[in-house]
Parts: structure tokens; sequence; C-alpha cells
């Protein structure tokens, strides 16, 4: 016989909520669910918050005490969000529900239960920066020569550590695949790193974000005792976003549910699109396997889209073969079709976009509910100068512009030195990159440059900055020589290099590549972005014109954003498809919908696959509300005469009838 819901105690207030009037059908089906293991498959826009704050009051009102209910988040905004709700709803006190994410839930048990994971109460949590330099002192102890042995930086090590404890996968296994080029000597440093990193952890008294989860584990694996009182505090389990959760984080919520398997998992399988960061699909498509006799409940009207838009989306997603089978409908009135726009290059895609855009700011359409959605950053290279041009204020996600990245403004320094060897900011910047040349001794080098450039015989060329660099080699620190030498050969190849995107391919190929590969966590993107800064390149036959036009638009964005910034005024926002989710724009354009480019081929390769890619973009389609714009370049300009590009297998799935189709003539 199925569990019953516990009679609500005499004298308590009565039931207030008009549940069945305040939420539709399936919405009502889902809060209202008896206890047990439920999960609630909502859909893109369907209310997933609405039924969740719902679900939390009517278990209230049904009796269960708030100190029984356990909401597990992503984020301690949605939380927050989510329990003000309810509190609004109930008008009462609800400081015992027990709210946040998986990290602060599991600081609020450890405090309680360090000593059976060997800490002291008083344990103190170290933030990412905190962590990173612990990281880095262990380097340092364990005198490990990044360059001779071929380590990553501490802050690529931080990445991959983090990933092993979260997926539960071993660290060899981890490392193999983050650095697939890497020495085998690496998975015995990186063993060496995680053994020391954990005992100076231990030793500290402090813990890192990853042992707030993996040491919860702990205790419900490792001390029944404990376990068991911790289950029999929380009568009912929520877990919101689940699409979203990794390996460790689902076996806290199994442990925590237990034999009685009272939790309910909400979440959208459709929109899982985050294992590049270690969510494991499997969690929620097995969901009823790990809980036998879940109830699935699906959530399906879509308040946020057109049909049209919702039409195109279904269809998008109906491709998949490994999903939960659901059907978004819609709740807003009819609109116009979506709108696949073939482009015959980057530059004409770009400039379509940035003149719709215009059009739209004087339809009325309020910037900030414009957005231009991509793949990965350096898809929207163009678009960005073009906004930049046409003086459009625009925001991007990341909060960083294409040119204010730092690996950018690293490739320009070096070929701002190349053109002019006195450029003093350019000289200093080079030399942070180099161990051992701190601010003193980068001076010292300088003025060594300065001289033996005036002590050029009159009448003779000037050292270039190839000769110069071998010049200051033997001014070097030691442990500096061997990279310096390679920066000297890079500048060389690159000084004789005829074309400018030549010149950068020398640069990155020759030093730059390596030393990202060092220095950034997610360096292959950047390394891109650097490629995609060649191409543009390609337009300017001189050195002095393209360091020249750098500047001017480097300038024009932070003009642009500090007039934007003052005025409080809204933007226009760029982003990725990753960062847009859970988010809606009354407009929406989803550029570089090319083969190869968006689903992205490395993707498609080594990370979720192409169902992942194509639940991707069906994420970035239900960010619209009324219209939609599928944006493809057919060319775009590169090393070796540009690229050919096909339009997405995306777009080339979907039934005619569902998108009209725009050509844009060249010489847009």
């Amino acid at each position: 016989m199925a569990e019953k819901f516990r009679l609500r105690p005499a004298g308590a207030r009565a039931k207030r909520i008009r549940y069945a009037e305040e939420l539709n059908p399936q919405q009502l089906e889902a809060v209202t669910a008896p206890p047990g293991p439920s999960l609630v498959l909502a859909g893109a826009g369907s209310g997933k918050t609405r039924t969740l704050t719902y679900r939390v009051a009517y278990l209230v009102e049904q009796g269960v005490r708030p100190h029984r209910i356990l909401l597990l988040t992503f984020t301690n905004k949605a939380a927050n969000e989510m329990m003000g709700r309810v509190r609004a709803l109930l008008d009462r006190d609800l400081s015992g529900l027990t709210g946040g994410t998986f990290h602060s839930v599991g600081h609020r048990l450890l405090r309680q239960w360090a000593e059976l994971v060997g800490y002291e109460r008083d344990f103190t949590i170290l933030d990412r920066e905190d962590s990173l330099r612990l990281l880095k002192s262990c380097y340092k102890e364990a005198k490990l020569d990044l360059k001779g042995d071929k380590l990553p930086k501490p802050a690529a090590m931080a990445q991959v550590f983090s990933l092993a404890r979260n997926t539960m996968r071993p660290l060899e296994e981890t490392i193999a695949e983050a650095f697939p080029r890497a020495p085998k000597r690496l998975f015995q440093r990186g063993a060496e790193l995680w053994e020391r990193y954990a005992q100076k952890k231990r030793q500290s008294r402090s813990m890192d974000f990853d042992d707030l989860l993996v040491l919860w584990l702990e205790l419900l694996e490792k001390h029944p005792e404990a376990a068991e009182r911790i289950r029999a505090r929380f009568e009912h389990i929520l877990v919101d976003e689940y699409q979203d959760t990794n390996a460790l984080q689902c076996r806290l919520v199994d442990l925590m549910a237990g034999e009685r398997h009272n939790v309910m998992a909400v979440g959208d399988d459709a929109q899982s699109i985050y294992s590049w960061r270690g969510a494991d699909y499997e969690n929620i498509l097995r969901f009823p396997e790990r809980h036998p006799g879940a109830r699935i409940y699906r959530i399906e009207t879509n308040y946020r889209s057109t049909p049209e838009i919702l039409s195109l989306a279904n269809a998008a997603i109906a491709r998949n073969l490994r999903q939960y089978e659901k059907t978004l409908r819609p709740a807003r009135p009819s609109g116009p079709k979506p709108r696949a726009v073939i482009c015959p290059d980057a530059e004409a895609q770009a400039a379509f976009v940035a003149q719709r855009i215009e059009e739209l700011l004087e339809e009325g359409v309020p910037p900030d509910r414009i957005a231009v959605l991509y793949r990965a950053h350096y898809h929207a290279f163009e678009l960005q100068l073009e906004l930049t041009r046409r003086r459009i204020p625009f925001s991007i996600t990341s909060g960083i512009r294409f040119f204010e990245q730092a690996h950018v403004k690293d490739v320009a320094a070096l070929l701002r030195w190349m053109a002019n060897p006195r450029d003093e900011a350019a000289f200093l910047r080079m030399a942070e990159w180099f161990p051992g040349v701190g601010p003193r001794s980068a001076e010292k080098l300088r003025r060594a440059a300065l001289e033996r450039l005036a002590a050029a015989p009159a009448g003779s060329a000037a050292p270039g900055p190839a000769e110069l660099a071998v010049f200051l080699e033997a001014r070097l620190p030691a442990k500096a020589k061997a990279r310096w030498a390679r920066l000297a050969e890079a500048l060389e190849r690159a000084g004789s290099a005829e074309t400018i995107p030549e010149k950068i391919h020398a640069l990155l190929e020759g030093f730059y590549a390596d030393y990202a590969r060092e220095q950034f966590p997610e360096a292959e993107s950047r390394l891109e972005d650097i490629r995609q800064l060649a191409e543009f390149a390609e337009a300017y036959e001189s050195l002095e014109d393209f360091l020249g036009q750098l500047a001017l638009l480097t300038n024009v964005e932070a003009e642009t954003q500090e007039a934007a910034g003052a005025a409080a005024a809204p933007r226009l926002r760029l982003s990725t498809v990753h960062q847009a989710k859970g988010l809606g724009w009354r407009v929406v354009f989803v550029i570089m919908l090319a083969e190869g480019m968006f689903p992205s081929a490395k993707a498609v390769e080594v990370q979720g696959g192409p169902e992942e890619e194509r639940r991707l973009f069906y994420v970035a389609a239900t960010r619209a509300q009324e219209q939609l714009y599928l944006v493809c370049p057919r060319y775009r300009s590169g090393r070796g005469g540009g690229m050919v590009l096909e339009p997405s297998s995306f777009l080339e799935e979907l039934p005619q009838d569902a998108y009209e189709l725009w050509e844009v003539e060249p010489g847009w």
C-alpha cells in the first residue's frame, strides 16, 4: 500500500491556496503527487519554478513540517527565489526549510558531523582563489618544473582535480582526457600534487568547494549511524535542474532518499547541455531504474514562445533517439514564422544582424529584449566589429569583449613589438610571461634593448625584434632562457612572413600556443580566437594599419561601454547558448549555424555527441519569445583562402514549412 501524507495536526490553519485555479492540469498533477519517487519533466518555459514552489507549499499544507523538506538547487538565487515565493503563498514562517545549493547543504551538514570525516567543526572553506593559491604552494614545495615536466599551470590542474572528483572517475583517466598529448610522467606528478594538496587542506583545517560534497558523501557511505540520522531528518527531497547533476550529486541524492525513495527530481532531459563540465545525461534517463515505481509527470505547456517557434523547436529535438517523449504546447498567440537566413559570408551575416537590430530598435523593441546567441564566442567576432562600428551598445555574457581578452592582448603585444621595438607597454607585457622576470628585471631588459637599438651605426639597419630577442637572452634568468629562445625563433619566422595572418600563425605555432596551453585552463578556445584574429587581419596589407585599427576599435569599445554604463542604458545581449539557458528575449538571433560550427565538430566527436549538440540548438530556439532568426554564412575568410560553409544539419533536418527562407544577396 502506498505511503500517505500525515494528517494535519488539530488547530492548524485551513488551506487557502486554490491549486486547481492557480496551476494548469499538468502542473497540478505534479504538485499534488503522492509520496514516493517522482520525475517531473518540465519543458522549456513551462513554469518549472512555479511547480516547485507550489509543491513545497502543498507539502507544508499537507502537514509536512518545513524542516523535514530539503530543496536542492544549483544556485542560491534559485533557492532564495523559491523559498521567498513559498513564504508569500503561505504567509507563514518557513525558517526551518532547508534549501540551497548542493554545496551549501553539504556545508551545513559537515558543520554538525565534521569529526567523523577528520575535521574540527571550526574548519574554514577555501574559495576558488584560496584553493588555487594553496595548489600553487604545492607546486613550489614539490619543486616541480613546469617546463621540464610539461605540467599544466595550477589553474588548469585545479580544474582537472575538480572534474575527477565530481565525475567520480580516476584521476589518471581525467588527466588523459584533459591533456591527451601529456607525457606519462604527468600522471605521476598529478597524483603527487593530488596527495600533497589533500594533505595541506587537512593540515590547515580547510575544505575546498568539492570537499563539501565529497565529505558529505563519505558521511553517508562510511558512517551508517550519521547517515540514518541525516536521512531521517528529511522526509521529502526536491531537486531542481536535475538534468545538470553530475555523478557525485546524483549519488548524494540517491543516498539521501534512502529506501523511502521520497524524492522529486525536476528537470528537462532536452536541456541537458553541460557534459563538458561533468553533468551526466544518464542521471535523468535512468532515474526510474534507480528509484523503482517512480511516477513520471510531464509539464508541456510553454508560456514563453509563440506556436511557430515551438513547432520548430519540437521538430528539431524530435530527431534525438535517447530522450523522454514530450511536446511543448503554446499558451501564447500566433506570431511570425522563424526565419532561416542564408548569407554569402560572415561579414554579410554581421551586417544583416546589425541592420535588423537597428530596425527592431526603431520599431520600439528595447535593446535588452534582443539577444544574439552562438555556439562559441569566436563565432561573434565579425558581429562585434560591426556593432562597434555602428555604435550599437552591447554586452557580452562573459563580461569580456573580444579585444579585451588577455590572449588577444598578448598576441597584439607581440605584433606591436615587432612593428616598434621601442613600445614600452608591449615589451613589459611580454616580459611577464617569463619565469624569474619581475618588474625591475623587465625594466632592465627594456633599457638594454633600447641601448642596443641606439648603438646601431648610422646608416645601417637597426636590429630587428628577433635579433633583439637573441641579444636579450644572455641577460635572462636561467629558467627563462628556453622559453625566450622559442620566442626568438618565432619572431624570426614571423619577421620573414609576407602577410599579417602568416605572421600571427608563426607566432602562434612557434611560441604562443605552447605558452597558452601552460597558462590557461581553456587554452584551445583561446587559440581559436587567435586564429580568428588572423582571419580578420587578411583585410590589411600593412602591420601598422592593422594594429592601428585594433587600437581604434578597442578604444571605441571602451567608450561605448563607459557611456552605456554611465547612463545605465539597457543593451543588446551577446551570449553563448550555454550561458543563455534559463533566459528569454523577445527577439533572438542564432548565428553561425554552419556545419562544423554549430553543431561543433569537436563536441560531436569528444563531448556529448550529436544529440547533446541538438539539445543545445533546442535550447537556443526556445529562448525566443516572438521572433527567431537562424543565420548561416556560406563562406568565412580564413587562412589559405577561407572556408566554404554548409548550412547546419540542424537546419537541414527541419521541415521546410517550419520557417521562412531568406537569402541575403552578395554585397549586403
